[in-house]
């Protein structure tokens, strides 16, 4: 089958606002290759060392990052690139005009289309996710990957299939470190609820963390399914539970732990009823905030009645643990 990829090249400020434009045009099957992740690797800031990297790695370090949607190549679909690029114009338009600020550069915002066979995109992402130790404790092996566990190691089996989530991006990392803190000594009294659970990641690690029940949510339908695969994969059905939905909305859950990688404006939108569903005292993990939107989400938690107490940062983004009043 022959497909049409969408491609726009833009800076670390674009990608956000570009995902965001992607999603409100319902598209959630995005790919996102981001030089910065590979300047890690080079770094040697996973926690495994490279006996060898290949030259071409390390000429796509300078190269600015770059969103993907594929589309089956039908007349419809040709309509609809048509109308994205004139939403990606548009979008720099109102950049250039300062209705993001003076101090924002989304980049080039440069859209072009590639057409591609499925055989040359559909797996082709699987070469560059491999096992990933992300905490003291949790390791994210593809399922395609060999990994043999250590000490008291927990190896978390993932296909993410088209669903966001598979450890290695700064904001599922940060998520997963604090989730593991969080969780404490007695990880079996806690109630998680993973707002856009994704690839079900955040959920299936807290289930083998050893918490009590788990509720994932997304809205996306593909990534409900996807989820529910990993969730079986590793054996943790009887503890997790993934529905389809959007937000909140209609939701019956208590956690004593939420989390949400989600984006800046969902985490601040959010803000305003997750305290509905939370414990006394509970704790709410929010990610996938850009540094420059850090002050806006803050805000926004204090003035749903959370108390901030921490952040953390890596690179250009940042998570923020708010506990709701007890």
């Amino acid at each position: 089958m022959k497909y049409i990829e969408f491609k726009v090249h833009a800076s670390r400020q674009g990608v956000e606002q570009l995902t965001a434009m992607f999603m409100s045009k319902g598209i959630y099957e995005l790919s996102i290759k981001d030089p910065a992740d590979m300047e890690d690797i080079l770094d040697k800031k996973v926690s495994y060392e490279w006996d060898y990297v290949d030259d071409s790695l390390r000429e796509t370090v300078d190269k600015e990052p770059v969103v993907s949607v594929y589309f089956e190549d039908t007349p419809e679909n040709r309509e609809r690139i048509q109308d994205l690029k004139l939403s990606v114009m548009m979008l720099k338009s109102k950049e250039l005009e300062g209705l993001y600020g003076w101090d924002v550069d989304f980049g080039r915002l440069y859209a072009e289309t590639v057409d591609v066979d499925d055989v040359d995109w559909k797996d082709k992402w699987k070469e560059n996710f491999k096992p990933l130790k992300v905490t003291d404790r949790l390791v994210i092996k593809p399922t395609w990957e060999e990994y043999t566990a250590a000490g008291d190691e927990l190896v978390l089996e993932l296909d993410p299939g088209m669903a966001f989530g598979t450890g290695s991006h700064e904001t599922t990392s940060l998520c997963l470190k604090l989730l593991e803190e969080y969780l404490g000594e007695e990880p079996a009294d806690k109630k998680i609820l993973d707002v856009g659970c994704g690839s079900g990641i955040l959920s299936i690690a807290a289930a083998l963390l050893g918490c009590g029940p788990v509720l994932g949510i997304d809205i996306d339908e593909d990534a409900v399914r996807v989820a529910n695969e990993n969730v079986r994969l590793n054996g943790v059905d009887d503890v997790v539970e993934i529905t389809h939905g959007d937000l909140l909305q209609g939701v019956d859950f208590k956690a004593d732990i939420v989390v949400a990688n989600l984006m800046a404006d969902l985490v601040a939108m959010l803000s305003e009823s997750v305290a509905d569903h939370m414990e006394k005292g509970g704790v709410f993990i929010s990610s996938g905030i850009l540094t420059e939107k850090k002050e806006m989400v803050e805000n926004a938690l204090e003035k749903a009645g959370f108390e901030i107490k921490e952040i953390r940062e890596d690179d250009e983004w940042c998570a923020i643990v708010a506990e709701v009043g007890k």
